[in-house]
């Protein structure tokens, strides 16, 4: 019977080994990009303001837009992917919120195996980290397969070097990214992590003198001696909750606290260049939304909100997850916990290797030199993070009427028809349509991240205005049905060839900037954002795939929805985030919009069936 490892590892090829042969990112053609951008445009503004905008757009591709795709195509010449630092700067690095509120986070999948029980928050934890360092292990050894695409193209896997031992450094005005992931061939790496109970730090090595992974019980043993030294040394620093600041503050603390005493650069560069954090969490969450909540926005004091993955257990043994979104997407994260759940379903939950605890050096509690700014200053940003804390609201619903099977068999793309429900359940709320934002993924190139794919179209609108019209025949709604699916799977297509817009736009406009020339009036133009240009989608959402994991961040602004979901045989999950200073946006009742809409589409399809032309 094969195991989990036999699926994901592979004898002939290695991990990275086509990365430097991957297709350079082109520069896309300009002509294309705006035809995007105006059909985009066309759902969300009126004929005048169409017409206004399409005379822009014409007069931008004749003259700065000209110019400026020159100067894109020499930029570009010599480089493997003119996007990525543009990218990584102005989409991440550069952004001066607090972290927790552009992190990533989730709820552990392994409800399933593991349902609330008192008493399992260690040796739950220590299983669980076992396999993690197992599969950072993986990585360290090259031994995973390389992913390939629909078309069999080899895809970029440069991002799984950026999951562990990945710190995301404050900056006064740019943060820094600073890796300490290496491969065996590369050299040395950590292969510590960090481990945060009651607000204490401590530093936990994960492998023996041999360069072994220590087992579970091994694990528990150290686990456990820090948790209960934590407990006895009482008060912590809480150093942690500095991480939760504004960046440019926390920049400024931080450079406060290494020029304060070594000791503290020592203690930061221990936390930097660990594998992961782990954290002990107090409480025992129940149901799934809460979990939502808390891996997004829990108690700060057990947090390093800088690192690339943090686990938190609870005292019910249940998990969730954190971590800086700037050195990957969010799949690379769904890759390992899905990894992890598999293996803990393969063996039942319970270790089959040796039970014995041998001597290990004792786990290393980590401590910083403090004056009194810097005390007042963790007094603030306790302060604040209270507040941060009651910023948004996350929900999560299982849909369990029908899921991936029922759209296959009736020739319907499941991600198309879930972004359709999305669109129908938005416009029954509010009755009109909102610049929606979809992930698509560009790792067919090297050192790809992504693309946006604007699922909102005239296709979707036309049918949207139609579901809910009782002149409108049943057979009409599902043709206009078809049409918006198909149209969604050509764009989603395109998008995953970096045929969009959104990424070649943000360039021009970036170089625009670099050269000290006006902003272009198609940047200024007042349908720029109401399309969802500079970040202003009001619809944020991404298919986590079709594993067990879910994971979410935050919506991009005040009065957007953030809808992230995950599609399985029999049932669709949806991981709905809101702002709770917009009264106009409710996480539970997106939830229960889209349940709705989705009940509206099933007695659509039963009653019509599907045209021949829908493709999968």
């Amino acid at each position: 019977m094969a195991t989990v490892e036999d699926l994901i590892l592979s004898k002939d090829e290695t991990l990275f080994q086509y990365d430097k042969d991957l297709l350079t990112l082109p520069v896309p053609d300009l002509d294309h990009t705006l035809e995007k951008y105006l059909d985009s445009v066309r759902p969300l503004v009126t004929p005048e303001e169409y017409k206004r905008t399409e005379s822009i757009v014409r007069s931008f591709a004749a003259k700065e837009g000209k110019y400026l795709q020159g100067r894109l195509k020499e930029r570009a010449e010599g480089q493997r992917n003119w996007l990525e630092k543009w990218w990584e700067d102005s989409a991440y690095l550069e952004v001066r919120l607090p972290a927790p509120l552009v992190n990533m986070a989730g709820p552990g999948p392994y409800r399933d195996i593991w349902p609330p029980k008192m008493g399992t928050q260690v040796s739950r934890a220590a299983l669980a980290l076992h396999y993690t360092v197992k599969f950072w292990d993986f990585i360290r050894k090259e031994k995973q397969k390389p992913m390939r695409d629909g078309k069999g193209r080899p895809l970029c896997m440069y991002q799984y070097k950026r999951i562990f031992n990945t710190i995301n450094v404050p900056g006064v005005h740019r943060d820094k990214l600073i890796h300490y992931f290496k491969t065996e061939r590369e050299g040395d790496c950590p292969s510590h992590i960090v481990v945060m109970s009651k607000g204490h730090i401590f530093c936990m090595e994960t492998l023996d003198d041999n360069g072994e992974i220590l087992t579970p019980p091994e694990m528990e043993a150290q686990l456990q001696k820090i948790k209960d030294r934590s407990i006895a040394l009482g008060p912590a620093q809480g150093v942690p909750f500095l991480t939760s600041m504004e960046r440019t503050t926390w920049a400024e603390a931080r450079s406060r606290l290494v020029s304060l005493d070594p000791q503290n650069y020592h203690s930061l560069e221990a936390i930097q260049g660990s594998i992961l954090a782990v954290w002990f969490e107090d409480g025992c969450p129940g149901d799934e939304s809460h979990l939502a909540n808390m891996s997004l926005l829990g108690s700060g004091e057990n947090r390093w909100f800088d690192k690339s993955l943090s686990s938190g257990f609870y005292d019910n043994g249940l998990i969730i997850s954190n971590g800086d979104h700037t050195p990957a997407e969010g799949m690379m994260m769904v890759y390992v916990t899905f990894y992890v759940h598999n293996k803990l379903k393969e063996i039942g939950c319970v270790w089959q290797g040796s039970q014995e605890v041998r001597s290990l050096p004792e786990p290393k509690h980590i401590e910083f030199v403090l004056d009194e700014q810097l005390t007042q200053t963790i007094e603030k940003a306790k302060e604040d993070y209270a507040a941060i804390r009651e910023i948004a609201t996350a929900e999560i619903r299982e849909y369990t009427t029908y899921g991936k099977e029922y759209c296959k068999t009736r020739r319907l793309h499941p991600d198309a028809y879930c972004q359709m429900a999305m669109q129908l359940a938005y416009y029954r709320l509010y009755n009109r349509m909102a610049p929606t934002y979809e992930t698509a993924p560009i790792r067919q190139f090297y050192h790809g991240r992504t693309e946006t794919m604007r699922t909102c179209t005239m296709e979707a609108l036309a049918w949207c205005k139609a579901m809910d019209d009782p002149a409108v025949e049943s057979s009409k709604k599902m043709d206009l049905l078809t049409k918006a699916i198909n149209k969604h799977n050509k764009d989603f297509a395109d998008a995953c060839e970096l045929k969009g817009c959104d990424r070649h736009m943000m360039g021009l406009f970036l170089l625009s900037q670099e050269e000290g020339l006006p902003v272009p009036a198609v940047f200024t133009d007042p349908s720029f954002v109401k399309s969802g240009g500079g970040g202003n989608y009001i619809l944020s959402t991404s298919c986590i795939g079709y594993t067990t994991v879910l994971g979410a961040v935050l919506p991009m602004c005040k009065d957007c929805i953030g809808c992230f979901y995950r599609i399985n045989e029999n049932k669709l999950t949806f991981y709905v985030t809101t702002w709770n200073a917009d009264e106009s946006t409710s996480s539970p009742g997106f939830a229960d919009a889209v349940c709705g809409a989705l009940d509206s589409m099933r007695d659509l399809v039963d009653q019509e069936g599907t045209k021949p032309s829908a493709r999968l």
